[in-house]
């Protein structure tokens, strides 16, 4: 029978016999020194959860990458990890851990005792998914706290090639997690999740007792309270009710009166132009783009950006699977673009060229030097607002508090 993560991470903490469990995904390398800087915050405090910064492992050269400066860890409300930006204090002493409102699941240390004080992880989680936001709400709602530690670092390898894992045969034990989760902790916000996660709020959850026996033994606080108080700019950068696009729909190129169709594409892969569904309704494809507030471009309904890398003749456009201002609205980098409504044009500043294709549509889109008299860079977008999208685009980023 396979238990899945969640239940081997159980079964290791109840054979285990230290004064502080450590979990640390398999697939991952401690560096030099990793370990005092997470046992530390406990020694002061048993009920302190502490993660280390993970850096990437190249999966050919095995090159450590160190990751950015940190960031504190969140979700959005399809329950996908994010990040806020550190807060200034937490920006004055780089080397001083800082809170963390959510960890991302896979590296951290806890006190034995706080461990099974909180109950362990709910044992009617199945596989993996919405562990980490089980155990990071009921640390912090039951008079916890939890803290990332800059000094303590670990490698995580990636896979080179995605992997689909093999079915469960548990049906979509996904959702049924996150309601769990819903259910016993997040109180009102809970419909939150249901509406931008469709089929969590229907799934079937199992007997709560045990979980809800241990919210009510430890007299842990609201989600409310969680909310103000632990995640209080997280509505800020992942809103309930996300902002109206500055444009969306249809992106149609001038020159040869086709759409961007980026037809569900993963990561890393490339996208060109089809006939556009409101000229043909059985062309099918995904059309339906949007710039959000933070100028990226990406699919309706779905968290992957448009993204050009380099500043060659013609360089590619691909997909990525995150989104960078999802995670800090100040790294845009190689997802910034910027609609021009006078010249039509789409302009990327990192390569200082302009979204473009080839003259018969062919092919996918790329970037090339800016010409305004080229039609195959001029493009028209369904639904434009003009006046939002010009207040955003000279609206200067401000510094986060």
């Amino acid at each position: 029978t396979r238990e899945g993560l969640i239940r081997a991470r159980q079964f290791g903490a109840e054979k285990a016999t230290g004064d502080v469990l450590i979990f640390l995904d398999a697939h991952s390398e401690a560096n030099y020194n990793w370990l005092p800087p997470l046992l530390d915050p406990i020694v002061e405090d048993y009920r302190t959860v502490v993660c280390p910064f993970v850096d990437v492992i190249d999966c050919e050269t095995y090159e450590i990458r160190p990751q950015d400066n940190g960031a504190r860890g969140s979700f959005d409300w399809a329950f996908n990890y994010k990040r806020l930006p550190l807060t200034k204090k937490d920006r004055e002493n780089p080397t001083k851990p800082f809170p963390s409102p959510v960890m991302a699941g896979g590296y951290f240390a806890i006190s034995t005792k706080w461990f099974w004080e909180l109950g362990g992880y709910d044992d009617g989680l199945d596989i993996w998914g919405g562990e980490q936001y089980e155990l990071s709400f009921k640390v912090w709602q039951c008079h916890g706290r939890m803290v990332d530690a800059p000094c303590s670092r670990v490698g995580h390898i990636y896979r080179c090639k995605y992997m689909p894992f093999k079915n469960a045969g548990k049906g979509d034990f996904i959702s049924r997690n996150y309601k769990r989760v819903a259910e016993v902790w997040m109180d009102e916000y809970k419909h939150n999740l249901y509406k931008h996660r469709p089929g969590v709020g229907s799934a079937e959850t199992g007997d709560l007792s045990k979980q809800l026996a241990v919210r009510e033994r430890l007299k842990c606080k609201s989600f409310d309270w969680f909310m103000k108080e632990i995640a209080f700019d997280q509505d800020k950068y992942y809103p309930a009710v996300e902002p109206k696009p500055s444009a969306s729909g249809e992106l149609r190129n001038k020159g040869t009166n086709l759409c961007v169709d980026t037809q569900y594409k993963q990561a890393n892969q490339r996208f060109g132009l089809r006939k556009c569904i409101s000229d043909d309704p059985n062309s099918g494809g995904e059309q339906n783009l949007r710039i959000t507030r933070w100028h990226d471009i990406r699919p309706e309904g779905r968290s992957v950006c448009f993204d050009a890398s380099s500043s060659e003749d013609k360089a590619p456009v691909v997909l990525f699977d995150w989104c960078f201002s999802d995670f800090s609205h100040s790294m845009k980098g190689n997802q910034l673009f910027k609609y021009r409504v006078d010249t039509q044009m789409i302009f990327h500043p990192v390569s200082n060229q302009c979204l473009s294709v080839e003259p018969d549509g062919s092919g996918f889109v790329f970037m090339q030097k800016c010409n305004e008299e080229s039609l195959t860079q001029k493009w028209i977008w369904q639904v434009l607002d003009e006046k939002l999208l010009d207040e955003r685009q000279k609206a200067e980023p401000n510094e986060e508090e």
